[in-house]
Formats: C-alpha cells, structure tokens, sequence
C-alpha cells in the first residue's frame, strides 16, 4: 500500500483502499471455488439477476463441467468482462425497471420452466436484481410497478422494506423462480449487498423460500404515504403463493469480505484499523454528522486510525431532480460537520461503481473541501439540502470514477485520522 502524500494528501491511499476491497468480492476471486466440479446428467442451466451477474456467468461458463446454458440480467454497461458462452445476458433499467427487466423475467421464468430432473440449476444473485427482473403480480401493471418503486426510492425507505414490498407484487422474486425448476437439482450463489446477508433479500430473493405477510408489504406502503394502498392490497391477496424447494446456498462475498481486506491493508501501512459497522442503515446526512464526531474524537486522542463501515444508507428526496447519491450526502455532511479540521480525510463509494443513479462511484474529502467549495462560491448546505451533492463534488474535482466494477457488496467508507497532519501539508 502507498501510503505517500500527493497533491490530494491521502486520496491515492483512499482509492487504493477501494479497490482492495473491491477486487476481493470480484466474482471471479470468490465464486470458482464453489461451484460444482462433476457434470449433470443433463444441462446446467445459470439463472441470474443483479449488477454481478454477468461477470457471475462469466466464471460459470469457465468453470462449470458439461453443457451450460442460460439467462442472467444486469443493469445497463455492467456487462462481463469476457465471454459468458451460451448463457445469454440482457442488460435493463436500474433503479427503476424498464421494458428489458420486464421482458428478461418473462423469457426467464419460461427457461425455468424447462429444466428437468437431470439438469442442475444454479441461480446466481447480486445486488440491483430486484429492479433489474420485473414480472409483476396479476392486477399491477409495468408502469404501477415503476411508479411504485420510483416512491419508495424517493421516500427514504430501507432497501429491506422496499424488497418487502417488491417480493409481494413479484411472479418471480420471493422463491418463485425456484418453485418453476423444482424438477431440477437446484443451487442459489449469491454476492450480498444487503444488510445482514439474508439471501432472501438479495435481489429479493428468486431462488430462496419466502414466506408472504400482505399486513406488512402494504404496512409499509401506509407508512410512507403511498395513496394507493387499495388496489396493491387487492392484487397481493389474490396472488399464487409459491413453495421454493430447500436447496443449498452459498453466499460468495460480503461487505465483511471487502471491510476485513481494507483492514488488513490499512494496518499494514501503518493505521489503526477501526470498525465503524459492518452494517450500518439510515439517512446518510445523520451518518455523516455522526461519523465526523467519531473522527475528531480519535484526532483529539491523538491516535492515527482508519475507520472503516459498510452498510447502506437512504436519502430523503425532496428534489427530485437534484443529482448526487447517498455517498456524496454522506460526505457533504461530514464535510460541513469536519469544518476543515486539520488531519481527516475520506472515501465513500459504492462498491459497484453507482453511487445511486449517477456515473461515480463516490467521492473524497480533505481538510481543504469546504475552503476549495467556498473559494468557487459552493453553498455546501444549500447543495445537500437541495439534494444537489453531485454539482459540489463534481465542482471540487473530488469525484470518484470506477465505471461498472462487476460487483455489489454495498458502500464502502473509508475515514483516515492522522493527529499529526497539519494545514498546508495537503490538499
């Protein structure tokens, strides 16, 4: 690890650090080793969803023995990085699904549905797979399950609840796709974006034995205010209820698997490592406040250390056409709780390059931010309030951009504490 000072102070450290993690929940560094090594009588058929599936099917179509069919969806640009065979890859719509999330679920479910007692299907998820394979329950429509979507992203909510919701209204997700192969031996991989790695929330859960609670799907809506509450509970009522068969699970990678690889890397360049939460949830803006007061409190002890977190935090949308993720609120809240103090720097990112529906992945901070925002007559708060982060950091040059990184184990947040670092010695 470099752990010199450029012209940014610790800002190539900081990527470094990033890409560590990263690199290690690449589905080529954690899937290889459990797939299966004998062939099946018949066919393997991949099944997938979510913004690691691609490169999921890259490495099944590499490794996997026998015939190797199939179909996964990824969000559009996050195709593999090399050849996926005969497995098919469609990219579609994400956050919010479009007519390619749509069409892949139907052309799925039907695949499903061919598998027989000699084929083994392997269901390969990853985070985004819930907005990126869409096969709405009878009753809703495409464009009700895009509106309804848009209103939960926009509302806060957690992402657990809005899977909640999105498995109720689902022909596919909740089990359903699994109970359409049940003829088939069956295997579920997933790559965890979501806090506490229940497979059965990741890319809400296709292949994984749900069980359905219309009170709380619809509790959920009534608790953000969704007007049409009605008619989702009148669809979700007369919805077919699926029975996906028990089968084995192996989860590939984990936001502990990125976190426990930073620290490692941290220590050895000379730092403290500090953990943060694995798991963290809530609005990014209180986050970023709360992290500021842990960073000046390990600055006034005087010890050199990194904090380290994962998790996702949400937004409150109250400008729907402002620009910047829950990263960049994150770090424009620690900006202006920080006030330029001397010695703290930061990186938070989304580890699969998308910080929200923008092209960075996330950004950096340095003692110098708010001074450099004030000096191109940046009004931080106005901008974070007005949900508009991305014009500041854009402004600052402290974006950061990966472009599609192949896989989703959520945010990655990276804080560094060095007591004895002075005004002047960085950027």
């Amino acid at each position: 690890m470099d752990n010199r000072l450029g012209i940014d102070g610790h800002r190539d450290m900081l990527e470094q650090l990033f890409r560590v993690g990263v690199d290690h929940c690449l589905p080529r560094n954690v899937l290889p080793q459990l797939l299966p090594t004998a062939s099946p009588r018949g066919r393997n058929i991949v099944l997938g969803a979510g913004k690691a599936s691609a490169e999921m099917a890259a490495v099944a179509n590499d490794t996997l023995k026998g015939t190797t069919v199939g179909l996964v969806v990824t969000r559009h640009g996050h195709g593999a990085s090399s050849s996926t065979g005969d497995i098919e890859v469609v990219e579609a719509g994400h956050p919010v699904p479009d007519s390619c999330s749509f069409e892949a679920a139907e052309k799925m479910l039907a695949l499903a549905e061919t598998a027989t007692a000699d084929d083994r299907v392997l269901f390969m998820f990853s985070g985004g797979g819930s907005a990126l394979l869409c096969a709405p329950v009878d009753g809703v429509s495409a464009e009700r399950k895009q509106e309804i979507t848009r209103f939960l992203l926009h509302s806060g909510a957690r992402i657990d609840e809005i899977n909640c919701v999105r498995k109720h209204l689902s022909r596919i997700k909740g089990g359903a796709l699994a109970h359409r192969a049940a003829r088939a031996e069956l295997m579920t991989f997933v790559i965890s974006d979501v806090v506490g790695d229940n497979p059965s929330d990741i890319a809400s859960g296709p292949s994984v034995p749900y069980q359905r609670d219309v009170s709380k799907a619809t509790g959920i809506l009534e608790k953000y205010g969704y007007a049409d509450v009605g008619l989702v509970v009148g669809a979700i009522s007369k919805a077919e209820q699926f029975d996906a068969p028990e089968h084995p699970i192996h989860i590939a990678a984990t936001a502990q698997t990125a976190l426990d690889s930073i620290a490692s890397e941290v220590e050895a360049a000379g730092w403290k490592p500090v953990s943060a939460g694995q798991d963290l949830e809530g609005d990014a803006t209180q986050m970023g406040k709360a992290h500021a007061e842990l960073a000046l409190r390990y600055r006034n002890q005087g010890e050199r250390v990194a904090l380290i977190s994962g998790g996702e935090l949400t937004v409150q949308v109250s400008n729907r056409d402002g620009h910047g993720g829950p990263n960049l609120e994150y770090l424009a809240s620690l900006m202006l709780s920080l006030d330029g103090a001397d010695g703290i720097e930061a990186l938070a990112c989304d580890s699969d390059g998308i910080d929200g529906s923008e092209d960075n992945a996330g950004g950096y901070v340095s003692p110098s931010s708010l001074r450099r925002a004030s000096d191109r007559r940046l009004v931080v708060e106005e901008l974070l309030s007005n949900n508009d982060t991305y014009t500041c950091f854009e402004s600052l040059g402290d974006l950061i951009m990966t472009g599609p990184t192949r896989t989703n184990i959520n945010d990655i947040r990276i804080i560094l504490v060095d007591p004895n670092a002075r005004s002047g010695s960085h950027a």
